[in-house]
């Protein structure tokens, strides 16, 4: 019988340590998924004080996502074997020492070093595929969709607390300042992991017959995997290239600094409301269908943006309709992959999935200071997303989500 398909064996203590190890891993990813969405509030500031093209900071930027993404199938695999909060500690410790040599970047390679590099890698020890696997393994599958959801929902609550936070620092006491100060926000994740490691002594699981390797192949050979990552690759390139290019862009329309902030801010007010409700819906419908509209919405959502005239009231309907699309992509996406294969390996075969947002993410975040430079425009870029998003509503109406054959035998035999 797979793991995968038991809950997790508990005495009347263990529903309290549950609670605890959920109320911090949700904390962790308010703290680490918000200062990453911060980042592009830096991107004019530190591009007029140093003399920089925006290529440059883009290219940290987009660094820092590549990195997230490679790092994280190996972080998954070493948590996997070794537990998810020693990694999150370790990584909460690098990503303020990176956040923190951020600030002191005055050339290109120190900053593409510390914010792309070392900040990169310190974010996949605790980010969104690290979290969900924590939680995915202490909650029921019938309410799994709806957690993953409530994780994602977190991280754009750190997002709506972080931002205004981070923009005021900026205004107050210039760019410097405001990352030291943010360095100390980010070392909150040390005890906080801490806390989930001596909470989640007490929850056993029952043991896996299957081994990494194998659940690797298995993933390999599953045609609607494959897809997952194709159709997560549009998922980074879009909302990555939003989330660092949108303050610049509204600045080239001659729209306030502030504005810019609100607009982030209104994406993760929105964003939490949709990540929770996609994974609500996920938990009564299919989610390949529910990715289908989310996708095709996007598009649709861009295209009236860039073609309507832009004013302080469509700059926030499109950050509110945005928002509600923005990442409800994950708890369907992560769902389905625990729905195919479980939950034993998930931080694994999530954090691989993962890496094709990050390559999408990559690409978005650095193709829009390419062509913003080579162009003077980000118009070419936002047709580029749209067609991506019209390209992923396909993939995933393709998307194979039946259960391996171990997962239905296992249900079987405990129904």
């Amino acid at each position: 019988m797979s793991e995968s398909t038991i809950p997790p064996q508990r005495t009347p203590d263990h529903r309290r340590q549950t609670y605890v190890v959920i109320g911090c891993a949700l904390a962790i990813v308010a703290i680490a998924v918000g200062i990453q969405q911060t980042f592009g509030l830096f991107m004019l500031p530190i591009s007029q004080q140093l003399g920089w093209g925006r290529e440059v900071l883009s290219l940290a930027l987009a660094t820092q996502a590549l990195m997230i993404g490679v790092a994280t199938p190996f972080l998954g695999a070493i948590a996997d074997k070794w537990g998810a909060p020693r990694v999150m500690a370790a990584g909460g410790a690098l990503y303020a020492l990176g956040v923190v040599l951020m600030s002191q970047s005055t050339s290109p390679t120190a900053m593409f070093l510390s914010a792309g590099f070392l900040v990169g890698i310190a974010a996949a020890t605790c980010g969104m595929p690290m979290v969900l696997s924590v939680v995915g393994r202490n909650v029921s599958a019938e309410k799994r969709s709806m957690w993953l959801g409530t994780v994602t929902a977190c991280g754009t609550l750190g997002q709506f607390l972080v931002v205004p936070f981070s923009q005021r620092l900026i205004g107050g006491f210039g760019w410097v300042a405001a990352l030291i100060v943010l360095a100390f926000v980010v070392a909150l994740i040390i005890p906080l992991a801490f806390a989930i490691l001596r909470a989640g002594k007490g929850i056993t699981e029952a043991p896996s017959t299957q081994r990494l390797g194998e659940a690797l192949l298995e993933a390999r050979s599953h045609s609607g995997y494959v897809m997952l990552i194709a159709g997560f690759f549009v998922c980074g390139f879009q909302v990555r290239f939003i989330a660092a290019h949108l303050p610049a862009y509204l600045g080239d329309l001659n729209l306030t600094a502030e504005l810019a902030a609100t607009a982030l801010v209104v994406i993760a007010v929105f964003n939490g409301i949709g990540s929770w409700g996609f994974g609500y819906l996920g938990g009564r419908y299919r989610k390949k269908y529910l990715l289908c509209w989310l996708y095709g919405l996007r598009s649709v959502a861009i295209y009236l943006f860039i073609s309507t005239p832009a004013s302080p009231t469509t700059v926030l309907i499109f950050s509110a309709v945005i928002g509600l699309l923005w990442l409800g992509t994950v708890p369907l996406t992560s769902g389905i992959v625990a729905q195919i294969f479980g939950t034993r390996y998930m931080a694994t075969l999530y954090g691989i999935v993962f890496l094709g947002h990050q390559l999408g993410s990559f690409l978005g975040v650095w193709l829009g200071g390419r062509l913003f430079d080579a162009t003077g425009s980000y118009q070419s870029i936002w047709w580029i997303s749209i067609g991506l998003g019209l390209a992923a509503v396909a993939v995933h109406a393709a998307i194979n989500d039946t259960p391996m054959a171990r997962m239905q035998a296992a249900r079987s035999s405990t129904g």
